[in-house]
């Protein structure tokens, strides 16, 4: 039997989290995935803020390579809709979430991990440039799948508090 949603706090913090990754699913990775240039003087102010972030902290974001674009493909119109459908599991109770849990939380730590060892450790003119704020924005990718994967490593995973 699963507890209500009132015991399963983190629950519900991870739905609120989740709906906030959907969001700038869509609005931030589908501009990088599409190939919207980022310039500061567009009329549209999502690519201003997308140009906001990247232009002194993510030169690799700036000039997408193919492998960005497809990430960030994947990012906008898979992992984007699967937070939705994910948040409102998580809300409801729904154990049939956790495998594709376990697998969105894998797959995304791997392209994650891969995409932080180019920021930091690849072709140099194209490394972080502010590493904190670079961080600040991008470390909760990361530390939120993993938290989902301790939350999803038992069966029925809504019967027990966390």
């Amino acid at each position: 039997m699963n507890l209500p949603l009132g015991q399963r706090r983190l629950d519900l913090v991870l739905a609120c989290l989740f709906c906030v990754f959907a969001l700038t699913s869509a609005i931030s990775d589908s501009l990088v995935a599409l190939g919207v240039p980022m310039i500061p003087d567009s009329a549209n102010p999502i690519v201003r803020a997308n140009w906001w972030y990247a232009q002194d902290t993510d030169p690799l974001l700036m000039h997408a390579p193919l492998w960005l674009r497809i990430a960030t493909f994947l990012s906008a119109f898979v992992y984007g809709p699967f937070y939705v459908v994910l948040a409102w599991a998580l809300v409801k109770g729904k154990n049939w979430i956790q495998f594709p849990a376990v697998v969105y939380a894998t797959m995304i730590c791997s392209i994650t991990g891969i995409m932080f060892a180019e920021e930091f450790f690849g072709e140099p003119a194209l490394r972080v440039t502010f590493a904190a704020k670079f961080l600040a924005f991008n470390t909760p990718y990361i530390l939120v799948p993993l938290i989902l994967l301790v939350r999803m490593r038992a069966p029925n995973p809504f019967a027990r508090k966390f």
